[in-house]
């Protein structure tokens, strides 16, 4: 029997995101946009409800094609938030198309989205070692500097929780359980 993180047992979706996903880094513009947006959408619901509608997401928000979302406008809010493939919640959508204009603008600074995060977050992954889930934090420094520098910028929805979990998505961080079959893979 394969031992995984105990949030990832017992559902098939969950187990596919983090035998797969969760914790491996990510340096694609796109994904690592995807991950900020999904985490941005869970503030509030569970993991489990973002998944099941991280499709939805991909076809509501053009598989995360910066351009294309920040050219979105009142009438594409008004359609979202009548898609109910995504979370309908006006201000998150807003978030979204504004957050995509947010990261256009540093993508033509840095040269990447992926060289401006890397970048708050030091560079490469941080390997935690926790020996169960109640020994993952819900916020680090690290996180409260990235939210705090990313706000400063104009992104929305990224409080330190959400840009913890962010982190962990895109492997900045390597949080799973030293027992979980992942932990040395990642």
């Amino acid at each position: 029997m394969t031992s995984r993180c105990e949030w990832a047992e017992g559902n098939d979706l969950m187990e596919q995101y983090h035998d797969t996903e969760w914790g491996v880094p990510s340096h694609d513009d796109s994904h690592l946009f995807e991950m900020l947006v999904l985490e941005g959408s869970q503030a509030g619901l569970s993991w489990q409800t973002i998944l099941n509608k991280r499709e939805g997401y991909r076809r509501a928000f053009a598989n995360f094609d910066l351009a294309t979302i920040s050219a979105y406008g009142e009438s594409d809010v008004e359609r979202l938030v009548q898609d109910p493939g995504i979370v309908r919640h006006r201000g998150k959508i807003e978030a979204t198309i504004g957050n995509a204009n947010t990261a256009l603008e540093v993508q033509a600074e840095f040269g990447s989205l992926d060289s401006y995060l890397w970048g708050l977050a030091g560079g490469k992954p941080v390997k935690n070692a926790p020996a169960t889930m109640a020994n993952i934090e819900a916020t680090t420094y690290a996180s409260e500097s990235m939210s705090k520098a990313l706000r400063k910028r104009g992104f929305r929805f990224v409080g330190p929780t959400t840009v913890y979990a962010f982190m962990q998505s895109a492997g900045m961080v390597n949080d799973h359980v030293v027992t979980c079959f992942r932990y040395n893979e990642v």
